[in-house]
């Protein structure tokens, strides 16, 4: 009775004019019945997010809403009970598998890099229905990242500046904290993905040694490994993106791969790029070509932009004036455009991530039409809440049924021509 009159009070309080009549409809309800659409309805949790807990974001600092939120979901994921609440309210009821890198994923939607650097909600983010987690980026050496104030929200245009500068464990610690995960918890039931980032002070020189050292520390514990050159906060890291600093990369981290692989008699992880969307078309296609040339298992598409939108809100201006890479709504159509234009130029045998300004299913269905395998978010969670991940999923199975597709491997690259 309690929690019900709390959602019904909540409910009651909205102004969202253009979902009164499902309000009216829900307080008519038995508190049953209201607590039965809460946890089925991923539109009424989102909807709940959206009066609720947007609007408290607004009074506290980008970083600190980031890391409280992160902490809330480790507590509410750390005992068998809470964890099945999260799985009853946010964990998607269908299923859409893709095959892809020697797994099943139940679904093409996961985590983007960033969002948990640390690895500190790896049994939240599977509770809540992801089909896979990237942790990170990840250094070599631990660091403390830039100076605060260095992550800022846009609410108007759902956008997202940070300059965060790959603040992260290290990957010692971080070697370390996934093995006591393991060691309580068993490995995760879903792909864990690792983001590799280069430390500050390593030399552009001396880069592969960087990233070939957190990916040998870190293979036993990750199924997947991205190679970030693309972050725009690292000073010069984009340089890497260029052929002798990306090759020279992946040909070392190629190696350890094959030594890893071969001492714990595995097969090689796969290993992939990711790669900013600054750039023109025939640079994007050049670069995807050395990727794959060298031995690259495939590409994520995109890394946040240093662009801004031409006329933003007045009230956004200020966050748009702050250095750092934005992220979010504003960079979906150009994340979309790259996916086609890959797609496009190395044909459909070639695994292309797809990433930036998913907020909703059709966001995510024109990414698949254009050639992504696997999407990932990172902004649309911030500002749909937990429930993207269903509404993101079910919106998907109901565009799958209306279709003339069985699955979601026949959309992939469908309007990539």
């Amino acid at each position: 009775m309690v929690i019900s009159s709390v959602l019904r009070r909540i409910l009651l309080n909205s102004r969202a004019a253009g979902h009164r009549g499902s309000v009216i409809r829900m307080i008519r309800r038995s508190p049953g019945q209201v607590l039965k659409d809460v946890f089925r309805n991923p539109t009424t949790m989102g909807v709940g997010y959206r009066w609720f807990g947007r609007p408290l974001l607004r009074f506290q600092d980008s970083e600190k809403a980031h890391g409280r939120s992160l902490s809330l979901l480790r507590l509410a994921s750390s005992n068998p009970i809470s964890r099945l609440a999260l799985r009853m309210m946010y964990k998607p009821r269908v299923s859409l598998p893709v095959e892809l890198f020697g797994h099943e994923y139940i679904h093409p939607f996961g985590l983007a890099a960033g969002m948990d650097k640390n690895a500190k909600a790896l049994l939240g983010w599977e509770a809540t229905g992801l089909s896979f987690v990237e942790i990170g980026g990840v250094t070599m050496l631990e660091q403390g990242g830039n100076p605060q104030p260095r992550m800022f929200r846009a609410p108007h245009a759902q956008a997202l500046v940070n300059r965060m500068g790959f603040n992260n464990d290290g990957s010692q610690k971080i070697q370390r904290s996934l093995e006591r995960h393991i060691k309580r918890h068993g490995r995760l039931g879903i792909p864990v993905w690792v983001n590799l980032g280069k430390s500050k002070v390593t030399p552009l020189d001396e880069a592969h040694l960087d990233y070939g050292t957190t990916l040998e520390r870190l293979w036993s514990y990750g199924d997947v490994f991205v190679i970030n050159v693309s972050s725009p906060n690292t000073p010069n890291l984009r340089e890497l993106q260029d052929d002798e600093g990306l090759t020279r990369i992946l040909h070392h981290c190629l190696a350890v791969n094959d030594e890893q692989a071969a001492y714990l008699d595995a097969k090689p992880k796969p290993i992939l790029v990711k790669v900013a969307p600054d750039m023109t078309g025939e640079q994007l296609v050049h670069i995807a070509k050395t990727a794959k040339e060298n031995g690259a298992d495939g590409i994520v598409l995109s890394n946040t932009t240093v662009d801004r939108p031409e006329s933003p809100h007045p009230r956004d201006v200020s966050v748009f004036d702050q250095q750092g890479g934005m992220s979010g709504q504003p960079l979906k159509e150009r994340s979309t455009a790259m996916i086609r234009t890959v797609r496009q130029a190395i044909g459909d045998g070639w695994p292309i991530i797809g990433v930036g300004g998913i907020a909703n299913a059709q966001d995510a269905w024109e990414k698949i039409e254009a050639g992504a395998t696997l999407l990932q978010a990172y902004s649309g969670f911030v500002f749909e809440g937990p429930s993207l991940t269903k509404q993101v999923v079910h919106g998907l199975s109901k565009r799958l049924k209306s279709s003339e597709h069985d699955s979601i491997a026949e959309v992939v690259g469908r309007t990539s021509g």
